[in-house]
């Protein structure tokens, strides 16, 4: 559901933004849900782990018996 909202603005911020929808061949209202989805995402990432990369990888080695000494220990052995 849309819903308009009124936004109150300097003459020529208003101006830019016009200019710059054209542009991009949106409208003002396009770029302004693009940019409030844009922050809402930004917060989520703060919030998640990594990429999908990574996000795909945790817990993999759950079950595994490994922990941070058998880490320290690699990492001993591979750089000693």
């Amino acid at each position: 559901m849309q819903t308009k909202l009124t936004l109150r603005l300097e003459d020529h911020l208003i101006e830019q933004a016009k200019s710059y929808a054209a542009d991009a061949g949106k409208s003002v209202s396009q770029i302004v849900s693009d940019y409030f989805k844009l922050l809402t995402l930004q917060k989520t990432k703060a919030n998640s782990p990594s990429s999908p990369i990574t996000q795909s990888l945790r817990g993999l080695l759950r079950e595994s018996k490994l922990d941070e000494n058998d880490y320290r220990k690699h990492l001993e052995e591979k750089h000693l």
